[in-house]
């Protein structure tokens, strides 16, 4: 993991063997030695390992010293070891930040392991009698010689339908994540585990006692809050300027609490107008005087595959990764820390999925459910992957839930089995990955609450923040996302009503309220493009041949070839098969890498 900590590294073993700890250090806060981990509190019987910021840390370290905790260093590793001290494990109470952390006492023989209540930062465990190991990504686990790498198929079975392992779930057997909000406890002496959530979402209010306008000033104040926080560090900062609403907002935010000229940075697409976002980011760059960089995209990036298959461990099949990727190492180049624009759409409803939920009901109520069934089963069976709409009709079938879980899907249940024909039935599989996210939607609630509660818990934590942190981590970048300031989730869901979220063909609609308030007056607010690659148009080129290659030679014990090849076949007739086929392609990756067996 050298590459997540460059500037130092360390390990701590306990007097009696039993524990032993590992760091390795990218300096943000506090560069002296001081900064250095694992590191211990006064009384050397607790130690931690912290991967992450705590961005209220000077706070709590006033308040801490009120109650008589000394501090040595001027960082806030030394903060949370004395807010455990203080409050135990109710300290991730407190803690304003992206973290993952496994902290010892010997006092009492417990290893205390927690997550941050978004999942910015990731944290993988494996458990088994007499051991118990983790890390922040799968493949330090892996390094152990000793550790199983067998494909788990229940796993496996989600990432084929949404593109990633949602979770606890690990795509590898006997290893799990420690889900966004969660903490755990590990008893050396008895070897029992506790795993709880600190913190979940909070329950709409539908701001029953908020204006509009108060709503619009709280956002206003705490994104300003939140970035003027985010920015604190003792190297260079950047801004990852999509040229979105929520890039856009962070650069005005930034520009106001910032000293001196911020620096943006963003990524084009010469050639491939629909997703080059470029000329909107000049725009936001000018108005607030930026230090703007912009770098070209180019198709030869098909050579990044090999090399990202192995950085995402766990498989991943977004491609904007590789943008993410690129624009990270660009970054670096000129700064240790970004601020990025992830989490406005899954708070406030961005997604065009969310006005897609509001023909759905309308469809619901013109159609009986027997011919809604119909409906839905005759798509999955007559119509191919990849054709537009196919989606829609199937996740017509039922509820609002069913609707919820076949947005953005890759591979529905039907198209699994076929998929999957080498392996059985699939049994295995039962009930269908598409439960689970269904299962995310609080029952009660409507479709909007239900679907941005769903993104929150699944999409943004196992796709997004997946994407970034790894992709930026593989460059030694640090990416910090102000939207996902643990003030403002709580704002978004517990007052924000859904007429200022999105519905009657709207999105994002408080957010876009803040941006025309101080935004440049002829940015388009209003358009909706996502960070990706024109694959389609590429896949035309050597795309094609290189993911036609990886495919050919893919393990036959898994995959039907005939439902490969009918893919393949499918995307040269003009279906929209792009990402399937890319997600196919990077899991063949990364099994040939970690040589996963079945």
């Amino acid at each position: 993991m050298r590459h997540r900590g460059p500037d130092d590294a360390g390990a701590w073993l306990s007097s009696d063997r039993r524990v032993a700890l590992g760091h390795r250090r990218l300096a943000v806060i506090d560069l002296s030695p001081g900064g250095h981990q694992p590191m211990s509190d006064a009384t050397g019987t607790v130690w931690v390992t912290f991967n992450g910021e705590i961005y209220n840390y000077q706070e709590l370290r006033r308040e801490l010293e009120a109650k008589g905790h000394p501090f040595e260093t001027e960082s806030d590793t030394e903060v949370l070891l004395a807010a455990y001290r203080e409050w135990d494990v109710d300290c991730v109470q407190r803690f304003n930040g992206m973290f993952a952390f496994g902290l010892y006492d010997a006092t009492r023989s417990r290893l205390f392991l927690a997550r941050d209540r978004a999942g910015e930062k990731p944290l993988f465990y494996h458990s088994r009698p007499g051991l118990f190991g983790f890390a922040s990504e799968l493949k330090a686990l892996m390094a152990d010689p000793g550790m199983p790498r067998t494909l788990d198929l229940v796993a496996f079975e989600h990432y084929l339908t949404y593109g990633y392992v949602p979770g606890a779930m690990c795509i590898l057997k006997g290893f799990a994540k420690l889900p966004q909000g969660h903490a755990l406890t590990y008893d050396l002496d008895r070897e029992s585990l506790r795993i709880w959530p600190y913190w979940s979402l909070p329950e709409p209010t539908e701001g029953l006692h908020a204006t509009d306008e108060y709503l619009l000033e709280e956002l206003e104040r705490l994104l300003l809050d939140s970035v003027r926080m985010r920015l604190i560090a003792d190297v260079p900062v950047g801004i990852m300027l999509s040229g979105g609403v929520d890039s856009s907002l962070v650069t005005a935010m930034a520009a106001r609490t910032s000293s001196r000229p911020v620096k943006t940075f963003n990524i084009s697409f010469p050639g491939h107008e629909a997703y080059d976002e470029s000329p909107y980011a000049r725009q936001v760059a000018r108005h607030f005087g930026t230090e703007h960089v912009e770098l070209a995209a180019e198709p030869a990036v098909v050579d990044l595959l090999p090399e990202l298959s192995r950085q995402y461990d766990e498989p991943l099949a977004d491609s904007s990764m590789i943008p993410t990727f690129l624009v990270s190492r660009q970054i670096r180049a000129e700064a240790t820390v970004a601020l990025g624009g992830d989490g406005g759409d899954e708070l406030f409803g961005g997604y065009p999925h969310y006005n897609w939920l509001a023909r759905h009901e309308r469809a619901r109520q013109l159609l009986p459910r027997a011919v809604r069934r119909a409906l839905g089963a005759g798509a999955a069976r007559l119509l191919p992957p990849g054709v537009r709409g196919r989606n829609y009709l199937i996740g017509l079938r039922e509820g609002v839930p069913e609707t919820i879980a076949h947005i953005n899907l890759f591979f529905d249940e039907r198209s699994r089995r076929r998929l999957l024909a080498p392996l059985g039935d699939g049994s295995w599989a039962s009930p269908p990955a598409e439960a689970y996210r269904a299962g995310l939607c609080p029952p009660g609630q409507t479709a909007v609450q239900q679907c941005t509660n769903a993104d929150f818990r699944s999409y943004l934590v196992d796709d997004i923040l997946v994407k970034v942190d790894r992709a930026s981590m593989l460059t030694s970048l640090e990416v910090r996302a102000p939207w996902l300031d643990p003030r403002i989730i709580e704002l978004a869901f517990a007052s924000v009503p859904d007429r200022l979220r999105a519905g009657g063909g709207r999105l994002k609609v408080l957010p876009k309220r803040l941006a025309t308030k101080l935004l440049p007056p002829e940015l388009d607010v209003e358009r909706k493009q996502g960070f990706g690659l024109p694959l389609d148009r590429w896949f035309r080129g050597d795309w094609g041949r290189f993911v036609e290659g990886v495919l050919a030679e893919a393990d036959r014990r898994l995959f039907e070839p005939r439902a490969v090849r009918s893919l393949i076949a499918g995307q040269q007739r003009g279906l929209a098969n792009t990402q399937r086929l890319f997600a196919l392609t990077i899991f063949e990756l990364w099994r040939r890498e970690y040589e996963v067996s079945l």
